[in-house]
């Protein structure tokens, strides 16, 4: 993609629109530090969308003991898909969209760009809605509509500057919002008595107990398909342990504090499925306004990454446009959605983010396997790859992974019989990453041993 502005010196610039979209990023423009790894993933996680999570396994009838070990335990292995991830953006100088084209081909790299770019837009909508109905809560005579545009153009005007904008933003926000949500979290146990006084009484822990390892992962693994977005920038010799350390350190304790202390509130309003804002309003007192301005915040550190990335997803897909223009539109298309989506919110978020992670698992189950176990970024025969039409290895590997977890899936619009017969444990994230992952190395080690240039291989 190409776009009219100069591309040259863009560097540590904050207030100057990005120049570049998914093009690999010159040695010359390389900036930027391995610690900004942290501050960007804390502050794009002291979110709405997380602390909103944490009414989940409330509204499951989960007790303490077990709610705090499937949020630790999900995000472990969210982190974790998250860092590496992250690891793989200055080898390559690349979007992580870019990257995956080294194992599924320019067309076969189709597939996880467009489903990226429906995720980006969902998850944009999840956190624009609920970032609404806290300015309602601030201010109950505005209409949802006004508010929602009012988030959608800060959102839009921080992904059309692009990189290093969102950078500043995010170490500002992990400042400011981590000092917020230790106010609101210091009142939240102050009523510790509530707290303790919560025990339920399930019959099936263990199956909640992985429903809720899915949820937590599906939300911080998420990040993943756009992760080396932002460490693409760095130099090619920056340490992939200190991005990877980073990443997971940031995006894991935003996640697992937002998380639990969604989880308390639900307890303290004694209503799992009310308004999380509201209830977070409600509990917090005389300080509720400081805790929803925060929640507020959030959603526009969440929601600026998500805006960026799905420009570099439509890139992905080679539509011609500037990437400052396909930010536009998809601040536009996030909006109508956030419209149509408001009334349903409550009852949709906890599908959404368990499908999420059916494609995204067999997704990392090959890129991982390709760059960590084959180590392939050391071969010149990757750019064969990437410009082939299709790279049948990686791409069979992926579909044949979504295909098999199916009989694993458990949602309100789907329950595979495996799934059933285990009273709903739902085992399609791991079932869809090993097998995806397993396939490739063997797929990929009978294609070595084959040239590029066989006729199923060629690049148009």
């Amino acid at each position: 993609m190409s776009t009219s502005i100069d591309t040259t010196r863009y560097g540590e610039k904050v207030v100057a629109i990005e120049p570049y979209g998914v093009e690999g990023i010159a040695i010359s423009e390389r900036h930027g530090k391995a610690g900004n790894q942290f501050t960007l993933w804390l502050g794009s996680n002291l979110t709405i969308a997380d602390y909103a999570l944490g009414f989940f396994p409330i509204a499951l009838g989960m007790s303490w003991p077990y709610v705090v070990a499937s949020i630790i335990v999900g995000n472990i292995l969210g982190g974790l898909a998250l860092a590496l991830s992250a690891s793989m953006g200055p080898g390559y100088g690349i979007p992580q969209l870019m990257i995956t084209r080294f194992t599924f081909g320019r067309i076969g790299g189709y597939i996880p760009a467009i489903f990226n770019y429906v995720s980006t837009i969902g998850w944009f909508t999840v956190n624009n809605i609920l970032g609404t109905f806290g300015l309602q809560v601030l201010f109950p005579h505005l209409a949802f509509w006004q508010g929602a545009i009012i988030l959608v153009v800060i959102q839009s005007l921080l992904a059309i500057y692009g990189h290093n904008l969102i950078h500043f933003y995010e170490r500002i926000m992990s400042v400011v919002l981590g000092l917020m949500f230790l106010i609101v979290t210091f009142i939240a146990l102050s009523h510790h008595q509530i707290l303790v006084a919560y025990q339920p009484h399930v019959t099936s822990p263990w199956v909640l107990f992985v429903i809720m390892v899915a949820a937590a992962f599906s939300y911080i693994g998420s990040w993943g398909p756009y992760a080396s977005d932002y460490s693409r920038y760095l130099a090619p010799d920056t340490k992939k342990r200190r991005i990877g350390g980073y990443a997971f350190l940031g995006s894991f304790i935003a996640s697992v504090w937002l998380e639990l202390l969604g989880a308390a509130v639900a307890v303290l309003v004694g209503n799992s499925s009310a308004n999380p804002i509201a209830a977070l309003h409600t509990v917090m007192g005389s300080f509720g306004t400081v805790s929803v301005v925060a929640i507020i915040l959030g959603g526009t550190a969440a929601d600026a990454l998500n805006l960026y990335s799905n420009s570099l997803a439509a890139g992905a897909l080679d539509v011609r446009l500037p990437r400052w223009a396909l930010a536009l539109i998809a601040g536009v298309i996030g909006l109508v959605l956030s419209l149509l989506g408001s009334g349903g919110f409550e009852q949709n978020y906890d599908n959404f983010l368990l499908l999420l992670g059916y494609w995204m698992t067999p997704w990392m189950g090959v890129l991982f396997a390709d760059f960590y176990v084959k180590k392939a970024y050391r071969h010149r025969s990757v750019d064969q790859r990437a410009e082939a039409s299709v790279y049948w290895p990686g791409l069979l590997s992926f579909v044949i992974g979504i295909l098999v977890s199916v009989p694993f899936m458990d949602s309100s619009l789907y329950e595979g019989p495996i799934a059933k017969a285990l009273n709903g444990m739902d085992l399609t994230f791991y079932v869809g990453f090993l097998v995806a992952f397993m396939l490739y190395l063997m797929m990929s080690s009978r294609s070595s041993a084959r040239s590029l240039n066989e006729p199923s291989l060629k690049s148009e």
